[in-house]
């Protein structure tokens, strides 16, 4: 290569990194919104979801108000994708959006504070149609050629819908207990598509699998199917609950006239006596039944105004129990609080509890676990998993907080549970030891003892008044006042020479100290060259080498590092500290989110620009 061409060179290199700079800041945070679907019918609620991307503190808009639609708040999801070292936050908030009349309806743009910026969500449209009740199927004609016989669904079964109560409040979770009996003279082919209740204005869980029994009424058997799931309203005011229906498929006498020679039924039925009309014995054909339940009519009332700021909008019973472990640890060290709360209600709205006062804690988002103990998940317990970090020393960790509305009380319940002791060591970073301090110099001199000031205004009496000391004619070396003093320098001598001692000790543990640091970080940074690592393993990896070097830069204990301690101990530049920030981001989020991201690798590029940071970090 001719070096006249190395300068060009040089210049298109830069200009590339200078482009690929400015396009990967120019992408700034960015709104989408969305409609699980664009129609739907009365009672039937669709998924709003709007999508931040790019902002790490996105603010969603706190209410959206459209006549004719009831939109409530249902949850939010957080991604984090990481990309040549840049880490990419995702926001997801989700809304419940409930028709109340039919039309079609906009959902304007709405605003979103992000990054700064003030972004706007697409306009959405959305069609409501009334339900309207299948047609009547029309007769059909059997296998041997005649018209099917009418069939009258009460001979083939029953449906009932349970409600145990007739007032409730919005979100409440109301147990529903739906019972379908069919004749055991009506064999079963299938129920259809299940049972489905009819109104509008709140939700429906999802109905597990029936359980079967077989119960007998009025001297007829019948073939029971328990469906069990619950409903919660989403608006106030008066709902008509159901009816329940259910299409099941039942095989049914042929219409063939009846042999009067052949007995009658057991139970003088004429719609079972066609069973025995035909030599076969069971001339049957399938034919789908309609069986409609009674409807029930349910008053809804508004929660009550002025919820405590930790009500996330759970409803029902519940109770609060909180561990912590390991409650002996250093600064920065992790303490896993699980949080169990067990009761009845709606446990999908239960939200992890808040510790009472977050000062000096770094709290990690939690992880949570749910298990039922009904057929419909409205009993049992949800046990969160909190990390939090001590930022400073610490004699036990505060209470968690977590607040519902009990609709038999009628009021809102704030749950505080046991303060946890706990022992957080370290602290302020360590001053420098006296023998850095005293490092080439003396040490320091002894106070001169104090000399006792006669009385100035009794001076000739203080004179007379003393014994004839002054008049013996004893040696000084017999006076015993004389050897006193000699023991002052011998010892003063003793307390330096314990002093020194005591200093060179100090020195040999700080060297020691600094020795282990300077070993460690040495080997972390030689690791980070290598490729035989998970994603978790090598981050930490990472972020420890970044502490233990700032701790040998600043003399303070590693464990109390973070990004902005190390990057002001290296005085980085913007784009690395912002490096410095996502790395120590993403390897917490691996450590301590329990979110499951542990899969996701670290590419080679990425791994060699995270080492060539470390490298970089000098005083």
């Amino acid at each position: 290569m001719s070096f006249s061409r190395l300068p060009t060179l040089l210049l298109l290199a830069a200009l590339l990194c200078l482009g690929g700079s400015v396009s990967a800041q120019s992408r700034g945070p960015s709104v989408t919104a969305v409609l699980d679907s664009s129609e739907t019918s009365l009672g039937n609620p669709v998924q709003l979801q709007i999508k931040v991307t790019g902002a790490s503190n996105p603010k969603p808009p706190s209410a959206i108000e459209v006549e004719g639609l009831d939109i409530r708040y249902a949850g939010t999801s957080r991604e984090y994708q990481m990309n040549n070292f840049s880490v990419r936050y995702s926001f997801t908030y989700n809304y419940t959006t409930m028709p109340l009349e039919a039309g079609t309806y906009t959902i304007p743009p709405l605003e979103i504070e992000a990054g700064g910026q003030q972004l706007y969500t697409p306009e959405l449209t959305l069609t409501v149609v009334s339900s309207s009740p299948r047609s009547g199927q029309r007769g059909r004609r059997g296998r041997g050629g005649g018209p099917d016989v009418d069939v009258d669904p009460q001979q083939i079964g029953f449906i009932d819908m349970l409600i145990p109560k007739t007032t409730a409040y919005v979100g409440e979770m109301i147990p529903v207990q739906v019972r379908l009996g069919l004749n055991m003279r009506t064999p079963v082919e299938s129920l259809g598509s299940g049972i489905q209740i009819a109104g509008q204005g709140f939700t429906t869980q999802k109905m597990p699998e029936p359980r079967q029994t077989i119960e007998s009424l009025n001297g007829r058997h019948y073939q029971v199917f328990i469906f069990k799931t619950a409903i919660s309203p989403v608006r106030a005011g008066t709902l008509e609950i159901g009816p329940a229906e259910i299409n099941p498929t039942v095989r049914v006498p042929r219409g063939i006239q009846r042999n009067p020679s052949l007995p009658r039924d057991l139970f003088d039925d004429p719609f079972f006596n066609n069973f025995f009309n035909d030599p076969a014995f069971a001339p049957s054909i399938p034919r789908e039944v309609k069986l409609r339940s009674e409807s029930a009519t349910l008053e809804v009332k508004p929660l009550p105004p002025n919820a405590p700021p930790t009500f996330g909008g759970a409803i029902g019973m519940f109770t609060l129990r909180a561990v912590a472990n390991p409650t002996t640890v250093q600064v920065g060290d992790p303490i896993t609080v699980t949080a169990t709360l067990t009761g009845r209600g709606s446990f999908d709205r239960v939200t992890a509890p808040a510790l009472e006062d977050a000062s000096g804690w770094h709290t990690y988002p939690p992880s949570d676990r749910f298990r039922q103990d009904d057929d419909v998940g409205i009993s049992g317990s949800k046990t969160f998993e909190l990390v939090v970090a001590p930022k400073d020393a610490k004699r036990a960790l505060p209470p968690l907080v977590f607040s519902f509305f009990d609709p038999v009380k009628e009021t809102y319940v704030t749950l505080r549970s046991e303060e946890i002791p706990v022992q957080v060591q370290g602290g302020a970073a360590p001053a420098p030891t006296p023998a850095v301090a005293a490092a080439g110099s003396p040490p320091p001199a002894a106070a001169p003892a104090a000399t006792p000031t006669p009385p100035q205004e009794q001076e000739i009496l203080y004179l007379t008044d003393q014994p004839d000391r002054a008049r013996t004619f004893t040696p000084l070396y017999e006076q015993p006042v004389f050897w006193a003093a000699q023991l002052v320098p011998f010892f003063a001598l003793l307390g330096y020479v314990g002093w020194r001692v005591r200093q060179a000790r100090l020195d040999d543990r700080a060297a020691q100290r600094v020795a282990r640091l300077q070993q460690e970080a040495s080997e972390l940074q030689r690791s980070l060259r290598q490729n035989d690592s998970d994603a978790r393993q090598y981050l930490a990896a990472a972020s420890r080498a970044v502490q233990l070097k700032t701790a040998l830069a600043r003399n303070v204990d590693p464990n109390s590092v973070d990004a902005e301690s190390a990057a002001s101990a290296f005085r980085l530049d913007e784009q690395r500290r912002d490096q410095l920030r996502d790395l120590f981001a993403r390897s917490d989020e691996l450590r301590y989110s329990g979110n499951g991201h542990h899969g996701r690798g670290v590419s080679p590029e990425q791994r060699r620009e995270i080492a060539e940071l470390v490298e970089t970090l000098r005083v």
